[in-house]
C-alpha cells in the first residue's frame, strides 16, 4: 500500500507538473502568436522569428499534453479512463474539470491539425480554424483551476494567474487593434449634422 500510494503521488505531481508546464507554453504560445500577428516584434527580432517560436512553443505544448494525460490516467488513485481523454463526460473523477480538460484538447487538437494541414485547406479556411485557439485557452485555464487542489501554494498561484495576465493583455491588444485598425487610428466618428442620407452616398 505505501509503494502504491508514493508511486500515485509521483505520479500526480508528474502530471501536476506537466499541467503548469503545458499551461505556461499554451499561453506564452497565444501571446507570441497575438504578437507576430500585430507585429510588435522587439527591434531585434522579426516577425518570423516569432512565428517560428510560436509554432515551437506549441510543438512542446503537445509534449507536455502527452506527459499530464497518460500520468493522469494511470495514476491508480484516481479513476478516469482514455475515453475521457477526448470526451468531455466520459469521466467518473471531477466530471466537469476534467470534461473541461478534454474539451480544452478537442478544440487544440483541432487548431494544430488544421495548422498543419494550412496549405491544402487554404488560407482563410485555416484562418477560421485557428480562432478557436482563442476558445481552447480558457477552457483549459478552467480546467487547470478547477481539477487541481494545489492552488493553496503561492507559487502554483502565481504561475497560473500570470499566465491569465499575460493572455488578456494580448486579448487586449488584440482587440484594440481590430478595432482601431492597422493603421493605429481609431475610425472616425460619424456626422451627426449630416444627414444619414447623405452619409450613405
Amino acid at each position: 500500500m505505501s509503494a502504491a500510494f508514493s508511486g500515485s503521488q509521483a505520479l500526480w505531481f508528474v502530471s501536476r507538473a506537466s499541467g503548469l508546464a503545458l499551461l505556461a507554453a499554451v499561453s506564452a504560445a497565444v501571446v507570441l502568436g497575438v504578437a507576430a500577428r500585430l507585429g510588435s516584434a522587439p527591434k531585434r527580432w522579426s516577425r518570423l522569428a516569432l512565428g517560428e517560436l510560436h509554432r515551437t512553443l506549441t510543438l512542446f505544448s503537445v509534449a507536455f499534453l502527452g506527459l499530464h494525460v497518460v500520468t493522469a490516467i494511470i495514476d491508480p488513485y484516481v479513476t478516469i479512463g482514455w475515453a475521457a481523454t477526448v470526451l468531455p463526460s466520459a469521466s467518473p473523477y471531477r466530471t466537469l474539470a476534467i470534461g473541461l480538460g478534454a474539451l480544452a484538447v478537442d478544440l487544440g487538437g483541432a487548431t494544430l491539425i488544421t495548422s498543419l494541414a494550412r496549405q491544402r485547406l487554404g488560407y482563410r479556411t485555416w484562418r477560421a480554424m485557428h480562432w478557436l485557439a482563442y476558445l481552447a485557452w480558457p477552457v483549459a485555464f478552467a480546467h487547470s483551476v478547477t481539477a487541481g487542489n494545489d492552488l493553496r501554494i503561492w507559487w502554483v498561484v502565481l504561475i497560473v494567474w500570470a499566465c491569465a495576465a499575460a493572455v488578456a493583455t494580448a486579448m487586449v491588444a488584440r482587440l484594440l487593434f481590430r478595432w482601431r485598425g492597422p493603421d493605429g487610428k481609431w475610425p472616425d466618428p460619424p456626422n451627426r449634422d449630416v444627414p444619414t442620407e447623405k452619409m450613405l452616398l
